[in-house]
């Protein structure tokens, strides 16, 4: 069942009517018969309302610096923050020296009432000391949290004296949660400050084979970084570093080496992306690895750019080769899922990208958005001129990068340039809206209230969001694909990935689980009542 505007209208009825202002303005039809269809983005939450947003430290410890497998990740705060964003998000890391890998471990300052009364420093320098202690690591990240931030304990201060007293390099982020409005927020933190510190501290000067590449907005959740670089490895491609799934201190110290850079979650990436073009004079293409035609998609973009004949011939041996071994298996789960429809409400660039690979099962998204966008994930980056700067946005340090004197180098003359955008998004995304059917919801910080609304008017086969919002969902009967950190499933991307996400995908509609689930209040009413003369008697 389709919505029109009239249906989205006594939806959002139900709001009070300051409510209803500001929700509207977060929720569109797709019409691509109007010029623009503008979308707010990155405001706060309403109060009361039920989201799916996480907040700024959980972006900046728990998503960006959190998959970095030689440091130690130090939370300080109460041990609910270092928890919540510790072992929840999967993301896999193996390492030669496995006592170089912390990636298990969940290292927190632990404040007590005592330490936020008394405050609680002397605390933290004595957890680096024993981390130091105990197990060595390459380098540090201390992240702030709330009551941190509200006590005012100076952990740049901490972390200078720790540095100079240990002799590696330890950083502290102002990640505090209120900083944003969102994750957003933190992603933008960890990037500045892996740039200013991290980014370009090697020693290279080259890369150490051919076509060298980092991927951006990567973070191997069940796998999927490993995926992705067994397709690049084979085709020949030079992985420089990740950021940041199964990626380390050591290999981003010389990410300035690459020729190029690969951005796959745009949000959550996209400043450092910039910054590197700006110092380092190398471009971003921005790719897409989750479903077989987006990466066939990306691999020859990639080709294209790096004009080598011998690279695109080996590009396309390679995907003929994938496609010969997935797609007669892929058609097997195709036939189980062909004519469903979906929800793909998902953070970063996943709400994008993995509507491809449902339309390759044959699965229709009708209604998708993300938790922690920007108007530019929605509408493309053309319109960043126009986004208005408010005071949250401003709560976050800007940093502005120039040439490196000696490493800059353009990686493609200008002219060359200038016809590799007109191919392929060089430096660019013309975001998620673009590719969305007429018809289709797009819906920006998805609630609650919402969502069982918009199950109820488009009654989806599956429901493809975060860690909070699946469990009821599925007591409404409908299967719910986490695509948060896959459910310990995975990986999805890639050719492999595309596979492994048909079968679960396919066994989602074939279980025979949903026919035993009744809901409570199918057999008996939540609430019974009786009216009484003079009032009203609840029993």
């Amino acid at each position: 069942m389709a919505i029109n505007e009239k249906k989205l209208e006594e939806l959002l009825n139900q709001y009070p009517t300051k409510v209803k202002r500001n929700r509207k303005k977060h929720l569109i039809i797709k019409d691509s018969s109007l010029a623009h269809q503008e979308i707010e983005a990155n405001t706060r939450t309403i109060p009361g309302i039920i989201t799916n947003r996480g907040c700024a430290f959980a972006g900046c410890k728990g998503v960006v610096l959190g998959p970095l497998k030689d440091m130690v990740h130090i939370v300080h705060g109460p041990i609910g923050c270092a928890y919540y964003t510790w072992g929840t998000r999967r993301n896999k890391a193996k390492s030669d020296d496995p006592t170089k890998n912390f990636i298990n471990y969940c290292v927190s300052s632990d404040m007590q009432e005592s330490d936020i009364v008394f405050g609680g420093e002397k605390k933290l320098a004595r957890l680096i000391d024993e981390v130091m202690d105990i197990f060595q690591p390459n380098a540090i990240t201390i992240s702030a949290t709330c009551p941190v931030g509200l006590i005012g304990d100076d952990l740049q201060a901490v972390a200078k004296a720790a540095q100079e007293k240990h002799g590696v390099e330890i950083m502290a982020f102002n990640c505090e949660g209120y900083k944003g409005v969102s994750q957003s927020a933190g992603h933008h933190i960890a990037n500045n400050i892996l740039m200013e510190r991290v980014i370009g501290q090697g020693d290279w000067e080259e890369a150490p084979g051919k076509y060298p590449i980092n991927i951006l907005g990567e973070y191997n959740i069940g796998g999927d970084s490993w995926e992705v670089e067994r397709i690049l490895e084979e085709i020949g491609y030079t992985v420089v570093s990740v950021m940041t799934g199964d990626g380390s201190y050591e290999e981003l110290k010389n990410a300035h080496v690459a020729e190029l850079n690969l951005v796959q979650c745009h949000r959550s990436i996209n400043y450092i992306a910039e910054m590197l073009e700006t110092k380092y004079g190398t471009p971003w293409l921005k790719v897409n690895f989750i479903g077989v035609q987006s990466t066939i998609e990306t691999l020859r973009n990639m080709a294209l750019y790096f004009n080598d004949p011998a690279l695109t011939q080996k590009t396309e041996e390679v995907i003929a080769k994938e496609l010969a071994r997935t797609e007669p298996i892929i058609e097997q789960y195709k036939k189980i899922c062909e004519g469903k429809t979906a929800f793909c409400f998902v953070g970063g660039s996943r709400g994008h990208h993995y509507q491809g690979l449902f339309a390759e099962l044959g699965i229709e998204t009708v209604l998708a958005g993300y938790e922690f966008a920007h108007r530019d994930d929605y509408e493309g980056r053309d319109i960043i001129p126009e986004i208005k700067l408010d005071a949250d946005t401003k709560n976050i340090p800007e940093i502005h990068v120039s040439p490196d004197e000696r490493r800059f180098r353009l990686k493609l003359s200008p002219e060359r340039l200038a016809e590799m955008k007109k191919k392929i998004p060089l430096s660019n995304y013309q975001g998620m809206n673009i590719e969305m059917k007429d018809g289709t919801i797009i819906v920006d910080d998805l609630n609650h209230f919402e969502t069982e609304e918009f199950i109820k008017l488009l009654q989806p086969d599956i429901f493809s969001s975060g860690i909070k919002d699946k469990y009821v969902v599925q007591k409404m009967g409908i299967p719910s694909k986490q695509l948060h950190s896959y459910d310990y499933s995975g990986p999805y991307a890639g050719f492999n990935g595309a596979v492994k996400f048909a079968e679960d995908i396919a066994m989602s509609f074939a279980t025979p689980t949903w026919n035993f689930i009744t809901p409570p209040w199918k057999n008996k009413p939540l609430l019974e009542g009786t009216i009484v003369e003079g009032g009203c008697s609840v029993c």
